[in-house]
């Protein structure tokens, strides 16, 4: 049990290893779906070519999102092994120094030297380890990394958030696709903008404006280069 569940208080600190993942996911899937929708829409394309696109861009881009955060996060599960691991025989070859290090954290920290070195005995009587990977290492339950929640999260909000558009494009006139799947897309990034800031606990406005004009701009960009693209071809 971490400490923030031996109390009542609510901290949402503790959603912040898949937040991230999830609101990446579902942001990437949206806009990079759109953008590919409305670019290639731009170019000219009938409706066949831009939903083959659209499904191309959700399954490539669901897959890659989970490839890349499992490598991503795997690579951070390794460093906090591999510091966890050398730790561990720090304290089993010399504990009397790894004492004095702990205690020498509580003190830098504004404890007296009695109350640091009591401290340092008492966390190192019950989980040494534990109590050097928080301390020195920073790594606690909240921030240690875990590869496949965060690839699985990924690919599911990926896929959700690129499900959008490409219904939008299903169901819209050709001529006023490029307008409605880039309408409706945005508003869908100032939703989620603002739902994964009210999940963290952040000012939803300024996260809602913040997604919702990358957005803009990376469809703004992908339609020009595809109106540019259908014209010279």
């Amino acid at each position: 049990m971490t400490r923030l569940k031996l109390h009542d208080e609510r901290h949402r600190v503790t959603r912040v290893g898949w937040l991230r993942a999830a609101v990446l996911g579902a942001n990437d899937g949206i806009v990079s779906t759109a953008s590919l929708i409305v670019g290639v829409a731009a170019a000219s394309a009938g409706r066949s070519e831009v939903l083959v696109a659209g499904v191309a861009g959700l399954v490539a881009g669901a897959m890659s999102m989970a490839a890349g955060e499992y490598v991503s996060v795997s690579s951070q599960s390794d460093t906090e092994g591999a510091d966890l691991t050398r730790e561990r025989g720090e304290l089993a070859t010399r504990p009397e120094a790894e004492l004095e290090e702990l205690a020498g954290l509580y003190r830098s920290r504004g404890l007296d030297a009695e109350t640091a070195r009591r401290t340092a005995e008492q966390l190192m009587a019950h989980d040494a380890l534990g109590a050097h990977a928080r301390e020195e290492l920073g790594i606690s339950e909240i921030t240690t990394a875990r590869p496949v929640q965060a690839a699985l999260t990924s690919a599911a909000t990926f896929t959700f958030g690129a499900a959008a558009p490409l219904l939008l494009a299903a169901v819209s006139p050709l001529a006023a696709m490029p307008a409605i799947v880039s309408a409706g897309s945005l508003a869908g990034l100032a939703i989620l903008g603002a739902v994964g800031a009210q999940a963290g606990g952040a000012p939803p406005l300024k996260a809602a404006v913040r997604v919702t004009f990358w957005g803009a701009l990376a469809m703004a960009l992908t339609a020009g280069i595809g109106r540019l693209v259908g014209a010279a071809v």
